[in-house]
């Protein structure tokens, strides 16, 4: 048996045990080496971050519980970390590839993630989460299908596409950081790629009478899309993991972050028609396009491309509202999603959460209740497992904004296993807010415009609100949610506009449980990257 394999089949027992994965569930590999190369997706030659060679990287796809070993080679000149939106690590926070969690892999070495998606079904995507490498490229689609026996609420679909859309800057990654590190707010966005690719760069084949499958996630910087096909409505059956109502939409207004799923049939005549994709909520508009190609084209595009909505709020917040959970369907397991009643869970906590744009020390800044996150020496969970003094202090946000002036910290709110919490994000600023959460799945109960008051409430949807990953809050406007806290670990809260990100508007929630149980939490892995304050320390033996 040759070393290398024997290696293989080492990790591969001793990740399995390390995890407690169950064996019936089977096994994904990958092996990905990450380089820079030239890329030319707005014509002008940049540096990119291609997985294997490709730009976007791979996609993953995968089944219900499957188990995916990802063995990532770190080429480039500085580390490097890939975070997976959307997918909640069950029990292990440890694989979730943000710098409050992880190690970074540095240059020239290799990290091999141990993921299970474990009781999820739906659309995501992977990208790099250190520095503003995502302004490189390195990011890619994963999808999660129902295992065979599940009934999925529509029939199986002729072709299943996905689309990674969103801004693009013809600078480099490094241009755009020093920008932001100068304490300056970043330009405006040179255009938008589809799948990394500019105007009419990607053709969709499908056969005349058929029905498609498209996955649409915006995987930008800053800017709200929308997305639109040409002659053909779209019926949405998935967001991030639900399965929706399958009401249609002529277009859709998709946020940073976000992925939908809809279900396209090619009812037209047979000839070409345009993908559209635009900016939503900005000055000018950008705008770019894909080819829906019929097999039996008569004729090519041609015309402009077919308007969509520009600036208007309302019409995105009356969209927003309009997708709800189908109470009948199945998710990742049989019963149906309506079986879960949240609406009838009393919440044990509220936490209010307002962004702001202050300037700290001379240079722009963004923060949450007043606190705008700065990265320890150290990743947090490994502090936290080592119980390394001076890393972070757990309550260093508070729950509610608080009015003070803005400063720097390392901001750690603490939480309870299976608590029930409602949580409040209130903007008030001018432009779309987009919040991500790592590790969960949440129901958005409401939103509006104005500020949110005890009675606001009385307003919520507490019988069938989609429930997800990522949401907007709307310009002067706030967005409420409902969350159990059942999934243990450290978990990163953040905007989505990544310029935002970088620059403070994140803090991480740590879900604490006293019983230190592998049936809550997975320990610390064996082949984890240690590093600043935890170098030189052990995880377990082999």
């Amino acid at each position: 048996m040759g070393a290398s394999l024997l290696f293989l089949l080492l990790l591969v027992s001793t990740s399995s045990s390390l995890l407690c994965i169950n064996g019936e569930d089977p096994y994904r590999f990958f092996t990905w080496n990450v380089t820079y190369g030239f890329i030319y997706p707005l014509g002008v030659q940049q540096q990119g971050i291609l997985i294997n060679g490709q730009f976007p990287g791979p996609q993953i796809q995968s089944v219900t519980n499957d188990n995916l070993i990802i063995n990532v080679f770190n080429s480039l000149d500085e580390p490097f970390l890939l975070s997976w939106n959307g997918i909640q690590q069950r029990r292990n926070s440890w694989q979730d590839g943000v710098w409050g969690t992880n190690c970074p892999i540095p240059p020239g070495r290799n990290f091999t993630y141990v993921l299970q998606v474990k009781d999820q079904i739906g659309s995501y995507f992977y990208f790099p989460s250190l520095g503003f490498h995502k302004a490189a490229g390195g990011f890619g689609g994963i999808t999660i299908a129902s295992r065979p026996m599940i009934p999925v609420p529509f029939p199986p679909p002729a072709g299943d596409y996905t689309i990674l859309a969103g801004d693009w800057f013809k600078a480099n990654h490094t241009d755009l950081k020093a920008i932001l590190d100068g304490g300056q707010n970043l330009p405006f966005p040179d255009g938008l790629l589809i799948n990394g690719r500019g105007w009419n760069g990607n053709t969709f084949t499908v056969n005349q009478g058929q029905t498609y499958r498209f996955r649409i996630s915006n995987v930008g910087l800053t800017t709200s899309i929308n997305f639109r096909i040409e002659g053909h409505m779209m019926k949405l059956v998935e967001v991030e993991g639900s399965h929706t109502l399958q009401n249609s939409y002529d277009s859709l207004d998709i946020h940073l972050g976000q992925s939908y799923s809809v279900l396209v049939t090619a009812d037209q005549p047979g000839r070409d028609y345009y993908i559209a994709v635009s900016t939503r909520f900005t000055t000018p508009i950008l705008s770019t396009a894909a080819i829906l190609h019929y097999s039996n084209s008569a004729g090519a595009v041609s015309g402009p491309t077919p308007g969509g909505p520009t600036i208007q709020i309302d019409w995105s917040l009356n969209q927003a509202r309009s997708i709800r959970w189908n109470l009948t369907a199945s998710g990742p397991r049989p019963n149906p999603q309506g079986s879960y009643h949240y609406g009838l869970v009393n919440t044990t906590r509220t936490i209010r959460l307002a962004n702001s744009a202050p300037v700290i020390n001379g240079k722009q800044r963004y923060a949450v209740n007043s606190v705008s996150f700065i990265p320890a020496d150290t990743p947090l969970k490994v502090a936290d497992f080592y119980q390394i003094p001076g890393v972070f202090s757990p309550g260093s946000i508070p729950d509610y904004p608080t009015g003070s002036g803005a400063y720097l910290q390392t901001s750690v709110m603490s939480a309870n296993f299976r608590d029930y919490i409602e949580i409040v994000f209130e903007n008030n600023e001018d432009s779309v807010e987009s919040w991500h959460i790592d590790g969960y799945s949440f129901f958005v109960v409401g939103m509006d415009g104005g500020q949110w008051t005890q009675a606001s409430r009385q307003r919520y949807n507490l019988r069938d609100t989609v429930a997800r990953c990522t949401v907007q809050v709307y310009p002067k406007s706030w967005t409420a949610l409902y969350m159990p806290l059942d999934n243990v670990g450290m978990w990163n809260v953040r905007s989505e506009n990544w310029a935002k990100q970088y620059l403070g508007q994140q803090f991480y929630l740590r879900v604490y449980s006293p019983a230190n149980s592998w049936r809550d939490e997975y320990p610390i892995p064996r082949n984890a990257l240690l590093c600043g304050r935890a170098s030189g320390r052990r995880t377990r033996p082999l």
